[in-house]
């Protein structure tokens, strides 16, 4: 598995390794599941893939809700499938949940869905704000409340639904869950100093501009999805969204972008640091690329033989 924060230079990488060790690719990412959301995601497009195939991308139309059981569910069979045509399997991504959950088999809750309560609960957000409901996950739930950003309304939702109905909290499920893995696994995690990291982030964000992040968010509005769907609460879609609807300036939204997408990137290395198994390429950029393409592979060599 590869993984690491966005703009962390993960997609090159990957083709290559993928090429040298007869691989097949499996998303990691929560987002490249949604199909017509290309820019916005940083999409690897049909002729970048050179042939290697890649698998949980464009599966979802935006409309519909993706989780990370069903990630989890759909990881498992097509580990076994490309197993099964004597390929490796090959994980690529930065959503730490469903990388996690698939690496480690975790158990999710049984608590069912209840669209009353979750209702009334976007319907409190509403009117209060994405603040005041995620204080009121903070009080029955400190830990998730840490790690789930106030705007993450979807995930805080869910775990004030278990803890509704099962009078459990989701972070107290998750320190029950096993930390073993019925896969031998080889996680490989990408990183580098914070400030060129934010730097990359924020090229990348000017560059999907220039590409046309506007005209797809657009595109997604006209189509009628409404931007309290999940997928338009992705990076780049919730902040171009209310640009477009009049709610903030052209440079509030790229400003806010920018600054939300560091922050995400700052979670998502600690999310994985809190990982075990992972080893770290701690300096990866392109000045050094070649060095640590090899000090990849020889992670590789030691850890799975190949």
């Amino acid at each position: 598995m590869l993984l690491g924060p966005t703009a962390a230079g993960k997609t090159r990488l990957s083709l290559e390794l993928a090429e040298a060790y007869n691989a097949e690719i499996i998303s990691g990412d929560s987002m490249q599941v949604y199909r017509g959301m290309d820019i916005g995601t940083a999409k690897i497009s049909a002729e970048e893939m050179k042939g290697i195939p890649h698998h949980l991308i464009d599966i979802h139309d935006p409309g519909e809700a993706y989780s990370a059981a069903e990630f989890q569910e759909q990881g498992k069979r097509l580990i076994t499938e490309i197993s099964g045509r004597g390929r490796l399997p090959f994980i690529v991504g930065g959503t730490g949940l469903y990388i996690e959950s698939l690496c480690y088999g975790f158990r999710f809750s049984e608590a069912v869905a209840d669209e009353a309560f979750r209702a009334e609960q976007d319907a409190y957000a509403e009117a209060h704000g994405a603040e005041a409901l995620h204080a009121r996950l903070a009080a029955v739930d400190p830990a998730s409340a840490e790690r789930l950003h106030p705007n993450d309304r979807r995930r805080i939702i869910r775990a004030l639904e278990i803890h509704h109905q099962t009078n459990t909290t989701l972070s107290a499920s998750k320190a029950e869950q096993t930390r073993e893995s019925p896969y031998e696994l080889c996680l490989i995690g990408l990183t580098m100093d914070r400030k060129v990291l934010y730097g990359r982030i924020e090229d990348r964000i000017d560059q999907m501009l220039d590409q046309g992040l506007i005209a797809e968010v657009q595109g997604m509005l006209d189509k009628g999805y409404q931007r309290s769907m999940v997928a338009m609460q992705g990076l780049g879609y919730k902040e171009i969204a209310a640009y477009l609807e009049g709610e903030l300036t052209y440079d509030e939204a790229v400003t806010l972008l920018k600054r939300d997408t560091r922050r995400f990137a700052k979670r998502q290395l600690s999310w994985f640091r809190h990982m075990k198994d992972i080893q770290w390429i701690e300096d990866f950029n392109e000045q050094n690329y070649a060095d640590n393409l090899a000090k990849v592979r020889e992670i590789i060599s030691r850890t799975l033989g190949r």
